[in-house]
């Protein structure tokens, strides 16, 4: 059965004066998938993931979502089309509790108008309840229903990347893009971030694009893997054949194993 292609990226070149993170990458993104992107650091990773989203406009090549070409368009239109995710640094109101961060990602979601919202009568009153039903779903999927009411700010550093999480599901995505979502996590964090991950892909069907340095997570939850190395693609193929791959073992591998 052939499947089914939802990210395509052609020649994507992106460059910063002399600087070019990006030199000619191309992937693919089929549905159902995990797909992770690896690399040492600076090699062009989150700078691939921000020209996804519309972060960075790229100097040559083509994005290509769901048959449409999302090359140039904005992140707000870009995530109105699905793609949704998570950073590398959080980027959470601290302020503000679980329950009304995870709600500014139902933003796009919304049907009434913002005038209706700010006066919270009728027909905004009954859309303010079915947005809350979503997010308590979400709430529940991901296991933070007792934190609902404390703000991000006072949470651990685990808990807060899965608020974060929790915010770029209630986008409703249909690709979601996670940037390195256990860095600073210990050993039982990192396993429930996993299974979370497995769960979004399997149950939700949504196919992720995952940047992780944790190598053996990596392996163990990954359809496919994609290595980058001085914003060049330099290998491709399922976690056993990146294992075994001699200029990945040279480039990337063996130097991440040194030093964990």
């Amino acid at each position: 059965m052939q499947k089914l292609l939802r990210l395509k990226i052609e020649n994507l070149h992106l460059r910063f004066g002399d600087l070019a993170p990006l030199a000619g990458v191309e992937l693919e993104v089929y549905a159902g998938e995990i797909l992770a992107i690896i690399g040492p650091n600076g090699a062009g990773k989150t700078a691939l993931l921000n020209c996804i989203n519309g972060f960075y406009k790229p100097w040559k090549g083509t994005i290509i979502f769901d048959g449409f070409e999302i090359t140039c368009l904005s992140p707000y239109k870009i995530a109105q089309l699905g793609i949704s995710r998570t950073f590398q640094n959080l980027a959470l109101y601290s302020g503000a509790t679980t329950l009304e961060n995870i709600l500014t990602g139902r933003h796009f979601r919304t049907d009434e108008n913002f005038i209706m919202q700010m006066i919270w009568f009728g027909p905004a009153r009954k859309e303010e309840i079915r947005q809350r039903h979503i997010v308590e779903g979400i709430l529940d999927f991901l296991e933070i229903q007792h934190i609902r009411h404390i703000k991000v700010g006072g949470l651990s550093y685990g808990l807060r990347k899965r608020v974060e999480l929790a915010r770029a599901l209630a986008l409703e995505p249909t690709l979601l893009l996670v940037d390195e979502p256990m860095t600073g996590m210990n050993r039982e964090e990192k396993e429930d971030m996993a299974r979370y991950l497995i769960d979004i892909n399997q149950l939700r069907r949504i196919p992720i694009i995952i940047i992780e340095h944790d190598m053996g997570l990596v392996m163990d939850i990954t359809d496919r893997v994609v290595v980058l190395d001085f914003g060049k693609k330099i290998a491709e193929g399922t976690p056993e054949e990146i294992q075994s791959d001699q200029t990945v073992i040279h480039s990337y591998l063996g130097a991440a194993e040194s030093q964990s």
